[in-house]
């Protein structure tokens, strides 16, 4: 098991950026997914659908703006918005930060592991779950 992987599988809590009330989204349906599997769901939301609650979990605009600690922030947003969340990531001392199918960003995931996070990218938090973790 890979580092990102373990990181996952011991998370309880993750913040979930760009998760926001639209339940067609992939956002919605991963952070379901987690949260039906145990996991502490924090939404992350800034931008046109703001919404004070998600998955009955309360929402906040930033990482930055959330009490208590992050194991695992779970990115879905462009490849060309994640400095911003990895940075902030950082700053609150997130554990890890794993960028979603289609999400990269190798400067910034090799300055978020410098910080001392695990990190990880273009792989979906819900097949690892369902492939790696839960299937073990």
């Amino acid at each position: 098991m890979d580092e990102a992987t373990e990181a996952l599988r011991k998370a309880r809590r993750i913040a979930v950026v760009g998760l926001d009330s639209r339940t067609e989204r992939t956002a919605y349906r991963i952070a379901s997914y987690l949260k039906e599997h145990g996991y502490t769901i924090v939404p992350v939301h800034r931008g046109r659908f703001p919404a004070d609650e998600v998955l009955g979990e309360t929402a906040y605009e930033s990482l930055r703006d959330v009490p208590g600690h992050i194991d695992l922030v779970d990115v879905f947003v462009r490849s060309s918005e994640t400095d911003p969340v990895i940075d902030d990531a950082i700053a609150v001392g997130a554990g890890a930060v794993w960028l979603q199918v289609g999400i990269t960003n190798d400067e910034g995931l090799e300055r978020a592991r410098r910080s001392g996070l695990i990190a990880t990218q273009d792989r979906c938090a819900m097949v690892v779950h369902r492939d790696e973790i839960a299937a073990a």
